[in-house]
Parts: C-alpha cells; structure tokens; sequence
C-alpha cells in the first residue's frame, strides 16, 4: 500500500524482495538501478516527493510549457517506469491523455528539461510512428500509461510537475 492508502498496481521488487528481513523491515525504497527493496523504518534515508498537478484546461504544447513554467513547475519527464506509474496514477480517472515534456527536436526525442531519455513506452498502436514525425513532434501520456506523439498545436491537458 502506498503511503497515501491507494493500492499498489504496478511493483518493480529487486530480486528476492520483499523479504521482510528479520520481521522489521516495513518501508519501501528505490535503488540506484530503480529496483524497489524493503528496509527497515528505524533508519533515516533520503527522500523525493512527486506533486503531480493536472490541470484540466486544454492547451497547445507549448500553452501548456509556458503555463507550468510560470508557476514555477515544469511538463513532467518520465525517466523511469516508477515516474511514469505515478505520473499516470495521477490522470487516470480525469482525462485520456496529457501532455508531457517530451519534444521531437532535429533528429531525436529529448526531454524539454535536459533530462535523459533512457526509458521509453510509445504505443504501438493507431499508426503511432514516432520515429521520423513530419507533424506530431510533441508528446503526450495516455491514461493507459503509453506515450503517444501528436501535432504540438492541438489541445489536451496536460499535468505540471
């Protein structure tokens, strides 16, 4: 169960975890490989928060950076299945698909915040061709947890992270 008491859906355990060791370890951590272990409560460790804000008004590509970077946020990079899962957690019940800050610039993908793009959930369906886009060069996270590219002046919500 998550800290917020929603439910786990998608689990990413290191092999052989969790394995509850000596009955006292009640806490989940991501590893530097992005696996999850169980480790005791009684240490302290480093922590991230994620606030995903999904604002439903809908907005071009671009509408959409600028209005998160003006509340000093930015459209999310999803470098990791976990950001994706909670990412998606967050738009699930309210909209289809929103923009990300994912952008096709010169000859490849890239992360409008430098960001490494390392990890990657394009779907695969509804001729989806991201890898050579004349048109459809911005991205976009459905609901179902797969990116799509799409003309960067149509209008979807998008989320500010």
């Amino acid at each position: 169960m998550w800290s917020g008491g929603g439910h786990i859906t998608y689990k990413n355990w290191a092999a052989n975890q969790p394995n509850n060791y000596r009955g006292n370890q009640n806490r989940g951590v991501i590893r530097s490989d992005r696996q999850w272990n169980d480790l005791s409560g009684k240490r302290s460790y480093h922590f991230y928060c994620i606030d995903v804000t999904v604002v439903e008004e809908k907005m071009s590509w671009e509408d959409a950076l600028s209005h998160c970077r003006e509340k000093q946020t930015d459209l999310p990079s999803l470098i990791s299945i976990t950001d994706l899962f909670l990412t998606q957690t967050g738009i699930n019940h309210i909209t289809e698909r929103v923009w990300i800050g994912l952008r096709f610039l010169g000859d490849r993908w890239m992360w409008v915040n430098g960001d490494p793009l390392e990890y990657e959930a394009w779907s695969q369906a509804g001729g989806q061709d991201h890898q050579c886009p004349i048109r459809k060069r911005c991205g976009a996270l459905t609901k179902e947890g797969l990116w799509e590219n799409w003309d960067c002046e149509d209008k979807l919500n998008f989320i500010c992270t």
